[in-house]
This record gives structure tokens, sequence and C-alpha cells, in this order.
């Protein structure tokens, strides 16, 4: 197999004669593929098999142990300007990045395959998709891309219609973290990769391609690429509303997107368009559409359970790959508050100890076909995308930011995204409450200036009048004893009603100067055990503890100087002299 596209051969060609594989084999996709590249490594060691009667066709891969995470101070936005990089991503110059590169790539894939990985982020057919070819010599890497992208025969034929692709370079290198970069050339639509076989480090559809270098793709082109989940929700009534929310990490997104409607609420479905990622364009009517890039999943797995999340659960029980969890005795996948079972070897195969720490590594992953989640809904492939009612920013708020809320308008929505942050954990940090800004929950994968990013948003208003309503949701306020006033989970499904019903102008709020919030009668409280008092405290908003969040949200504006666009700046102004009244 190869491609009567002339680029994509002559790149192969070049890519091959610096790195020097043994082989070249062009992935075509197939079941019968996946099987082989399966066999492969558990021939060679880098899969093993767990238990075939309780986990049929899942595999446990155990990654280098210094090769367990994304790299992000190792991660390069390379622009000839390093203004148009911004302060929100690390920089070098796109001629020291490709002296720097080759260097490593040169010989770097001798006695390996080369695997050529056409995929296809988006249905297929849509016309919202964009294509890429990862050329890595990790067969780990090949069989995922299998799992989370559309990828083989189908991918390339596009491809070879369009002639349009983003082309990437992964070596897994010797896996030394001093000879390790990811490095994106936006100006050139290439990702290259070294040193790591860790997914989002490796597998460059995802964050790399979807995110980084999409972000830079979608300012050219006039639509957004956003770190966010797609929910589907519908009423007992039939009606059918999607919504696109963006929360940092540990904030509970596949939670979102995989809903179960508590018994409470019957009759209300939800279905997962995506967890991850959003492509969203403006069609011909002026109506946001969005598709989900990714057709699987890469997902933390510790904390999964039936209670947290059922349907990820159920959904990791066959044909899965598993990357740095830990073994039972009689060889099934085991993670912290999993519930059931017991380990007996850690995740880097030693046996475990109880005093040596988590027997799951805490970023062990899985990767999973979306088809195979309970929750998955048939328009993840429509090509046409789903149109959004609304987006939802959220963030972990001990006692700032109440429960929900709306912004007045797309420009003051803009200023909630960019506003976004989130007080970090103890088991993350050793340290509770410390406040990170993350706008839009994009921090990590905006692919150039915030600033210019920012300006980006606003500027659709100008482009349509038919744009979302912008909310602002936050599930972990806490009382004075620490507990979690908001019961979470399923129970999430009561804002998203009022959510969907402020979108039809079905329900009140109050107006407050943050924006819009829902008093106690407008929520659904049917059938909630929950006091008066708490729901006060979930809605409530404290003047001075929001002006001194502003203080710090101008300080942080601030580093990105001229490139802050007047109308943030503006919008900010205007809500924090509301608050000072």
């Amino acid at each position: 197999m190869t491609t009567s596209n002339a680029a994509l051969r002559s790149w192969v060609e070049e890519v091959a004669k610096l790195t020097r594989p043994e082989a070249i084999h062009w992935c075509d996709g197939s079941d019968a593929e996946y099987k082989s590249l399966v066999e492969s490594m558990l021939t060679s060691g880098d899969l093993v098999a767990l238990n075939q009667d309780t986990y049929p066709e899942c595999y446990l891969h155990r990654s280098d142990p210094s090769d367990v995470a994304r790299v992000e101070h190792l991660t390069f936005v390379c622009t000839p300007d390093k203004a148009d990089a911004g302060p929100n991503n690390n920089w070098m110059s796109p001629d020291e990045a490709h002296e720097q590169m080759d260097e490593l790539y040169a010989g770097c894939m001798r006695g390996r395959t080369m695997y050529v990985i056409p995929y296809c982020m988006g249905p297929i057919d849509s016309p919202y998709a964009r294509c890429g070819v990862e050329l890595s010599d990790s067969p780990y890497v090949a069989a995922n891309m299998k799992l989370m992208t559309r990828m083989g025969k189908p991918a390339l034929e596009r491809i070879e219609r369009e002639g349009k692709f983003v082309r990437g370079l992964h070596s897994t290198g010797e896996l030394d973290p001093d000879r390790r970069f990811i490095m994106h050339f936006p100006e050139e639509l290439l990702i290259q990769s070294y040193g790591s076989g860790y997914g989002g480090n490796a597998l460059l559809g995802k964050k790399c391609h979807a995110l980084r270098i999409a972000s830079w793709q979608a300012r050219q082109e006039g639509w957004l690429a956003e770190h966010m989940l797609i929910v589907e929700i519908e009423s007992p009534e039939g009606e059918k509303h999607f919504i696109a929310a963006a929360f940092p990490s540990a904030c509970g997104k596949t939670n979102l997107a995989m809903l179960i409607p508590p018994e409470s609420l019957s009759g209300w479905k939800v279905r997962t368009i995506g967890d991850d990622i959003a492509w969203l364009h403006l069609d011909e009517d002026g109506q946001l559409r969005a598709v989900n890039p990714e057709s699987g999943y890469f997902g933390v797995v510790p904390g999964t359970n039936a209670k947290t999340n059922r349907n990820a659960f159920d959904m990791i029980r066959h044909d899965a790959i598993f990357t740095n969890v830990a073994v039972t005795a009689d060889n099934e996948p085991w993670w912290e508050d999993k519930g059931e079972g017991e380990p007996a070897t850690d995740w880097r195969g030693r046996p475990f100890k109880a005093d040596s720490g988590p027997a799951a590594h805490p970023n062990s992953r899985f990767t999973v076909s979306a088809k195979q989640n309970p929750s998955y809904s048939p328009l993840a492939d429509d090509p046409k995308g789903v149109p959004i009612s609304a987006i939802v920013f959220g963030g972990r708020r001990r006692e700032l930011a109440p429960l929900v809320y709306q912004a007045r308008d797309w420009q003051h929505g803009v200023l909630v995204g960019a506003s976004v942050a989130s007080e970090t954990t103890a088991a993350a940090t050793g340290k509770v409450g410390v406040t990170r800004r993350d706008p839009m929950a994009m921090k990590p994968f905006c692919g150039y200036n915030y600033g210019d990013y920012w300006r980006h948003w606003l500027s659709f208003a100008e482009k349509s009048d038919k744009l979302p309503q912008v909310f602002h949701v936050n599930w972990f306020r806490r009382g004075p004893q620490g507990e979690f006033l908001w019961p979470g989970f399923g129970e999430n499904l009561r804002v998203l009603r009022w959510i969907i019903d402020r979108c039809e102008g079905r329900s009140g709020a109050q107006e407050t100067p943050i924006g819009h919030l829902p008093r106690a009668a407008d929520l659904d409280l049917d059938g909630l055990e929950i006091a008066s008092e708490t729901i006060e405290q979930l809605l409530s908003v404290d003047p001075d503890s929001w002006q001194a969040e502003f203080a710090h949200l101008e300080e942080y504006l601030q580093e990105f100087g001229s490139r802050v666009p007047e109308g943030l700046q503006a919008e900010l102004e205007k809500t924090a002299a509301a608050l000072r009244g």
C-alpha cells in the first residue's frame, strides 16, 4: 500500500531517509491489522494480555516510569515571531527547532518499523473534519490511533481527494527525559515529537493536532477548536438540546459527558457526542454546530467506578487498552477507587506494597472506541455536526463561584470563559485551594497567543445573531466544614435543565453583577434532599470576593499586553464597576 498523493509520498521518503527504519508499513485501519499489531506487541512484551474471560480483548501497556504524562514544559509552539505564540506557550524559533529535531531523528528508527498512519479527525464525510498523517515507530501508537481516530484507508482516500493534511512525525527515541520534545509548527501544519511513548505526547491526532494545530487553523478559517465535551440531552417530551462544556482537569468533564439521569428525573435521556474536544463551525444560517474530532476515549481511569461513571466503567470491560494500571491476582486491571478486587502487582509490574504509593499510576489510562459507551449518540457521526444551544464553562472553586450563572451576552460570555480558574486538590499538589488560571480550559492547548484567541472568540458576535448562550457552573462549592454543598453526578442534570430552559426563555433568573443567577424556585429541586440554607449558599455572590477575583484577573490579563482585545478589557471593567456598586 502506498499513495497517489505526491506530497505525502515524498514526505514519507524524506523521513525514511532521515530516520532509517528497517521497514515501512502503511496502515489500512482494518480490524485484522489491529489484531496483528496486538499480537506483535504481546510477543515483544509491549502489551500484556489481561484476563480474557472477564476482560475479553483487553491488554495492559506499561510505559517507561519516566514517561507517564504530557510534558508541558517540553512542549513548544514554533512561530517566526515569539509574540504570536504568546506567554501562554513555550516558544522556540522554527529554524532552531528543526535543527534540534533533525539531530534527534537521524537514524532513530534503525531496526524498527515506521508506521504511516493516515487519519481523519471528525466524521469521515464531514466538511468540518480535517485529516492528518502520523509517522511513528511505535506499534502502540498505531493501535491507539485505530481506537482514537478514523484511521486508515478512508482517511487516506480523503487526503488524496483534498490534497491537504497535517503532518506528524513521532519516534519514541531512547525514552530519555533529557532528549524529549514535542514541537508544533503551526504555519507548516507540522508536529514533531521525540522521546516519549505516552498518549498526549505520542498520539499526535489528539491534543497536538485536534487542539494546538487546529486552534491555529480555526483562527485562520473562522471556526473554533476547543477543549470541550459535547452532550446530547433529551427531555421526556422528546425535545433535544446539545451543550458544549469546557472544564479544566479534575472538574468532571467525562462524568458530565456520560451523565446518567437520577431516578427522580425519569424520562430524561443523556447521550455522549464527545468527552474532550469540540470543533465548532457556523453553518450557512449562523447556527454554531459542533463535531467531535475523535472517535475514541483516552481517559484517566483512577476514580472510575459504578457510582462515579457507570457508563465508562462498563465500556472498558472489553476491547480496551489499559496503560499503567495495577493488576489483581486473577489478572484483572485494577485502579484506586475501582470498588472491586485487590492489587497484586503495581503499575510497574512489581509486587504491590501498601506503603509504596498508589498501585495504579494516578495518570493511568484506558483507550477504547467511543461506540462501546452505553450512552454513545449516533449523532457523533453526523457530518453536519449538532447545533449547540449553550456553551458552559466551569471550574473547581470552594467558595467563590455559585452553582450556576449565565452571561449577559456573547461578549460577557467571552470574559466568563477567559476568567476560568480552578483550585487544585491535595492529591495533585499537596496544597488545597491553589488557584490556577485556565482560560476556556485551553491553557495547555491553545496554539497561539491568548490575546489573539480571545479576539477571535469576540469576532463571532459580528458573524451571527444566533450564537449559543454562555454559562458557568461550579459543582464544587463547599460549606464551612469543607463538605460539598451540591450532590453532583446525575443531579447535575437539574442545572443543565435550567440552562436549557434559559436558552428557550422558559425559566427565570435574578440579575447580579456577575450575570444571571437562578433563584431557588427557578431550579427543579423536587425529590432532592437539600436544605434551603444550602441552596442559598450555592446561589450566593459575595461582592468583596469577586472584586478580589477581578483584581487578580486584571493582573493576569496584563501578561498579554496590547494583545488583549479592547472588548474583553471593557467587559472586565464593566463587571468590576458593577461589583463595586
